[in-house]
């Protein structure tokens, strides 16, 4: 079908609001409606989550606030009569109902058609048997696996396999029904849980401790393809992506480890015949450059979001202009309006996405971080270093944290166990096990936490501990104006130990915390005394745009961040 044929589209939103589905797609979802928009597409939504953008007032033409499942988005399309349908801005839920109103022979009932990536597609990488058969073809590595439909076949391919095992519910969103075993008791608790979410269970050899990478990937009809960005997990493999720190781009990766990555990634999209964006997550030795690939998701993700805002590169528009027919080489950046959107991003800063939880409300609640997913959402922070990037999330995940240092005292009665058993808390548990002597490489093993990111903690320490320990600092009253002893401010033990404590990313009232201010007057106003210090030193923010080209447009608004580099 020609996209000028293309009048009216049926999106399917992510359905009801719960962890993992809902809020994370309604970027993706109302990126997609503003690209059918400039088209003059009428747009028709089904979701029944009132509390999206997407659903909003002219967002979209059309809106059913019904359940996202075959038999209600049926009616929809018997009563709408939309010529083509886009599956991949909902998530699992859009996913799931799309292949089965495939399967049952709606669309071709009623002559729509799919936009953008082949339901078969689609079929390839959510079946698990079939994936591993599509990679085979190509010689790309997957996890070692057996797909099984009962309780018995789970228990053969782990005795098969060997123990540890992970147990993965297929077609299920946020790990649901996912967990590791290193046990007989553990693989039939496990199991009964996973053919609850799925007639599908895939028993996968454990990789656990490997490092986790993702590439998101967009593709046109006409074979061109870009990685626009990859991310790295915080934490090992074990700790699903929803719950683990996540940081853009790569810091780890070797040269060759990240082009070995980004030309995998790009060989399977084109063999399996994706069109649009997907993303890969890979599983990676942290000693050789072994690798898995762990799935390939056919669709926009949280991931997509995250890389979408950390590049200022729209995935999700551009992946619905692609599934309409158009070529990455016909399409202008959304910044520019003028240069191609065919380019891939380059980062000269560091993003970290962190996710928050609410356990804390519910009693009797596992705080241990799995397989699946608990967190509620989830903050962005953006700087030119890991640790400015680390501490300010931090500030903003709701738990009444300063950042990685110089928070209230956290009682943890065996760090130990703490750290090879992770939490919600997890961070925390690092930064304190830094402060009582922890070496980096005992906390490595007990988190297999990659080396380089324990010692950018370690770093933040590090300066805590020199204010902590700088005798002018806290000998000077917080009642002299800085001009009466500028001359202490401006010394070498003084003035590059504040400005290295603003680029590392701690806040004014954390350094006023870390000299001692805050035993000495309120508490917000030992901040603004360091405010004070500081501004008389010069030591003051630069404002930084995502997309430099968008200074050439200032009409155009794109991401702020703060930093002192």
């Amino acid at each position: 079908m020609d996209r000028k044929e293309i009048k009216k589209v049926l999106l399917l939103g992510s359905g009801a609001l719960k962890i993992g589905q809902a809020g994370e797609f309604d970027y993706s979802g109302a990126q997609a409606l503003k690209a059918l928009k400039e088209e003059g597409i009428h747009s028709v939504l089904v979701n029944p989550n009132i509390a999206t953008v997407q659903t909003s007032k002219d967002v979209a033409d059309t809106v059913y606030f019904q359940p996202v499942t075959p038999e209600f988005v049926e009616r929809v399309i018997e009563k709408e009569r939309p010529d083509g349908i886009l599956l991949s801005f909902g998530g699992q839920t859009a996913l799931n109902c799309g292949v089965e109103l495939y399967e049952r022979g709606v669309l071709e009932k009623y002559g729509v058609k799919v936009l953008g990536t082949p339901v078969q597609a689609i079929i390839d990488t959510e079946d698990r048997d079939l994936f591993v058969k599509r990679l085979d073809e190509i010689g790309v590595k997957t996890i070692k696996s057996e797909a099984c439909s009962t309780v018995e076949e789970v228990q053969k391919a782990a005795h098969a396999l060997g123990f540890p095992v992970i147990l993965r519910a297929a077609y299920a969103l946020g790990g649901l029904g996912s967990g590791f075993c290193d046990n007989e008791e553990e693989l039939l608790a496990q199991a009964e849980e996973a053919f609850s979410f799925s007639p599908q269970v895939l028993v996968e050899k454990s990789l656990k401790g490997w490092k986790e990478i993702e590439y998101e990937v967009v593709r046109d009809q006409y074979d061109n393809c870009i990685t626009v960005c990859n991310m790295e997990n915080f934490d090992p493999l074990g700790i699903h992506t929803g719950e683990s720190i996540v940081v853009a781009p790569s810091q780890t990766l070797t040269n060759s480890e990240y082009h070995k990555l980004r030309t995998l990634a790009i060989k399977i999209i084109r063999h399996i015949g994706i069109v649009g964006e997907c993303n890969v997550q890979y599983a990676l030795d942290p000693n050789s450059e072994d690798y898995r690939v762990i799935e390939v998701n056919a669709r926009l993700s949280r991931s997509s979001a995250l890389a979408s805002k950390a590049t200022g590169y729209p995935l999700a528009f551009v992946a619905a202009k692609l599934g309409l027919g158009y070529g990455l080489f016909d399409l202008k950046n959304s910044v520019t309006k003028t240069t191609s959107a065919f380019f891939e991003p380059a980062l000269d800063y560091v993003v970290v996405k962190i996710p928050r939880w609410d356990l804390t409300k519910f009693h009797g609640v596992k705080r241990e971080l799995g397989s699946a997913m608990k967190s509620v959402g989830e903050v962005m922070a953006i700087g030119r270093t890991f640790e400015e990037a680390l501490q300010k999330g931090l500030r903003m995940i709701g738990q009444g944290m300063h950042g990685f240092v110089e928070n209230h005292e956290i009682k943890i009665a065996d760090i130990a166990k703490s750290l090879h058993e992770p939490t919600d808390m997890r961070i925390f548990v690092v930064s304190k096990a830094l402060k009582i002597g922890y070496t980096i490489e005992q906390i490595h093993q007990l988190t297999m936490i990659d080396r380089w990111f324990l010692e950018k903690l370690k770093h933040i320490v590090d300066i805590d501990q020199q204010l902590k320990e700088n005798a002018i600092l806290s000998e000077v009253s917080e009642y002299m104006e800085p001009s009466e002893f500028m001359e202490y401010l401006r010394s070498p033990e003084i003035y590059p130990l504040l400005r290295a404590a603003k680029i590392y990313g701690f806040s004014d009232f954390q350094i006023g915390r870390a000299i001692g201010l805050e035993h000495r007057m309120k508490m917000e106003q030992a901040g603004l005394t360091i405010r004070k210090w500081r501004k008389a030193l010069g030591i003051v923010p630069t404002v930084n745009q995502i997309d430099t080209l968008a200074a050439e447009y200032p009409a155009q608004t794109n991401y702020l961040y703060l930093s002192y580099v």
